[in-house]
């Protein structure tokens, strides 16, 4: 567990900036579907777990009460102050601390979510299991993460192993909907959408061990003849490029 912790800290230390200026994470469509998957508005009190450079947590404070986010990661949560205080945002407030256990107490927010962080978990169950808790009865619960094929994940998995070392594992469709069951909360209500990206752009804000990204780009040129990593990978001109298969999942409280 301390490995795998210290993995995160020195992947999202350095991933810090070039995550948080990122096209699609950054991407307003997507985090517009985020926020009507849930429905919130201006009595929501949310909480985005895992919430790295505060993007979806801001996206939220245009719109809801107040909006706290959490991240283990001290340098993200540098960001996520910048960004808050660049959209001159009142409604925001940061914590440094682990999802599990989350340290707010039984019913503290009326939206709890998560976005692109469930991958990094070597608990995901427990995870979902504290963000149900601190829902309050009548809430929602969302959980966005990639989810790869189920006859492709292992490949997919394989591949992002290498390109971030902190990855545990992304959860084919069924598996993430499985998890709410486990956290005591109904089937979630699911929609989809892909994040587009190319090869060397993701590259460029990655920190793979020295000697992987060239196991990366093979990865992605055998996945051009059959689609093994399950991303769509196709050539544009000199590049190659992909997308995230992304699911959406809410859940009532």
């Amino acid at each position: 567990m301390a490995t795998h912790r210290d993995a995160i800290l020195d992947q999202f230390t350095r991933q810090a900036v070039p995550f948080s200026t990122s096209p699609g994470i950054k991407d307003e469509a997507a985090l517009e579907l985020a926020i009507e998957a849930c429905g919130a508005g201006a009595d929501d009190t949310v909480l985005d777990v895992a919430c790295g450079p505060g993007i979806l947590a801001c996206a939220f404070a245009r719109v809801a009460k107040h909006v706290t986010g959490i991240d283990i990661t001290p340098a993200m949560l540098d960001r996520a102050r910048q960004l808050q205080q660049e959209r001159g945002l009142q409604n925001v407030s940061w914590k440094l601390g682990d999802v599990v256990p989350l340290p707010f107490g039984n019913g503290a927010f009326s939206i709890v979510t998560s976005r692109f962080a469930f991958h990094h978990l070597l608990d995901p169950a427990g995870a979902l299991r504290e963000m149900a808790r601190v829902c309050r009865p009548g809430g929602r619960v969302m959980l966005i993460d990639a989810a790869p094929p189920p006859d492709r994940a292992d490949a997919f998995n394989a591949m992002e192993k290498l390109r971030d070392p902190s990855h545990a594992r992304a959860l084919p469709l069924a598996e993430l909907t499985g998890l709410f069951a486990k956290a005591d909360l109904p089937a979630p209500r699911t929609s989809f959408y892909r994040l587009d990206a190319e090869v060397e752009g993701l590259l460029q804000r990655s920190f793979p061990n020295p000697g992987d990204d060239v196991k990366i780009r093979d990865m992605f040129r055998a996945s051009l003849d059959d689609d093994r990593l399950g991303v769509g990978a196709r050539r544009d001109g000199d590049t190659i490029r992909f997308a995230y298969p992304v699911a959406v999942l809410v859940a009532d409280r």
